[in-house]
């Protein structure tokens, strides 16, 4: 097939650069790539993420950068931003429009009506997410249908979701996983400076502090650990202040416990590469490109045990002679959770080892460039019809 250069629009993420949240850095890894393929590829933010990117104007690693007003609130910012956005892209001539997540995926009807050609990303079944009451769940599951019924293609970041829609849907969906970028040495500077740590000296979670991502059996489990390491939680609110509070309160009578906020850059760059271990105790992802990412600081996973956690961990599948690349426990149990932070403090060989070979794996299994190759070549068949 031959390749000629696109013009591509991105819809459904807060914005870039990612700052925080699996979308919003797969949407920029994926965006500046095709950028360096040819293509000419928008991405359509939000006002107020982009805030907290007060340096970055119109362009951003080549690619233009659309404002697009909405209602920054916890049940419309999402649907009215990309509602907007997709009558903006009408007058736009895209030759793709690529929305991400199953509920922007809702206002896809719009660019299709007008015959542009749509892609969406299932990045994951975001009804099933404790923050939403239940109108918004059900709304969400609306979104999950038309993920799949009102795009020309369905991507999903993981062979579970893949396998999720094409029983439910019965029709061909089409798995380009999440990457992850090799990261350098970041010895510990910052980190000691601003919370005392050393390497090795604790035991890390990095997420959004939302009830999904299972921060509160960590810290149940924590409590419970013998060990001098420390517990650095890693992340900020994503609308749920009670939730942040609630962690708070667990965690008050423990010293071990540090709060870090929300961090990135060099900073964040340092909390992945000291810690002892990385700890992902969620009870719903899609594929965690948090997870990749400790992997690919070479940090041992010690991961929930929900498909698309085991799917990183095991991803040859769970037999004898199968080679795995962390270790699970019974999701939303913290005393199993406790049982295995236990024994992997207890024993620094195990995880050394299981940490040895987790850069190599993440560089085969999860490179961008070849996700970027892969998500082109979809456009391509798309627009040549």
């Amino acid at each position: 097939m031959s390749k000629k250069s696109l013009r591509i629009a991105m819809i459904g993420q807060k914005g870039i650069p990612a700052v925080y949240g699996g979308v919003e850095r797969h949407v920029e890894e994926l965006a500046s790539r095709l950028v360096a393929f040819g293509h000419d590829v928008s991405v359509y933010v939000r006002p107020y993420y982009m805030e907290e990117n007060a340096y970055v104007k119109n362009t951003y690693k080549g690619i233009t950068l659309k404002r697009v007003p909405t209602v920054h609130s916890k049940h419309l910012d999402a649907i009215v931003h990309c509602f907007l956005s997709s009558l903006n892209s009408l007058a736009q001539r895209y030759d793709i429009i690529h929305y991400h997540a199953i509920g922007p995926a809702t206002v896809s009807w719009i660019p299709r009506l007008c015959g542009s050609n749509v892609i969406c990303t299932v990045h994951g079944l975001d009804w099933q997410r404790k923050k939403w009451n239940r109108f918004a769940s059900m709304y969400l599951r609306l979104g999950q249908w038309a993920s799949y019924r009102l795009p020309d293609r369905t991507i999903t970041v993981s062979r579970t979701l893949k396998e999720y829609y094409e029983s439910l849907y019965k029709g061909e969906v089409h798995y380009i996983p999440n990457g992850v970028n090799i990261p350098p040495d970041a010895p510990a500077d910052i980190i000691e400076r601003k919370y005392g740590l050393s390497t090795g000296s604790y035991v890390v979670f990095i997420s959004r502090l939302v009830p999904e991502k299972g921060c509160h059996y960590l810290i149940d489990a924590f409590k419970n650990v013998i060990t001098d390491k420390k517990l650095v939680i890693v992340g900020g609110s994503s609308h749920s202040d009670d939730y942040v509070a609630l962690l708070h309160e667990k965690g008050k009578d423990d010293s071990r416990l540090i709060f870090t906020g929300n961090t990135s850059g060099e900073e964040l760059a340092e909390l992945f590469w000291n810690a002892y271990l990385f700890v992902l105790p969620s009870e719903l992802e899609g594929l965690p490109i948090v997870a990749l990412e400790a992997l690919s600081f070479g940090k041992c996973l010690l991961a929930s045990d929900i498909p698309e956690n085991c799917e990183v961990v095991q991803p040859y599948g769970k037999t004898k002679d199968s080679e795995t690349f962390g270790y699970t426990f019974r999701s939303e149990d913290s005393e199993d959770l406790r049982n295995q932070l236990q024994y992997l403090i207890d024993t620094p060989n195990a995880v050394a080892d299981m940490a040895s070979k987790s850069r190599k794996y993440v560089r085969e299994m999860y490179n961008w460039d070849m996700i970027a190759d892969l998500t082109q070549s979809l456009y391509l068949k798309v627009v040549s019809g």
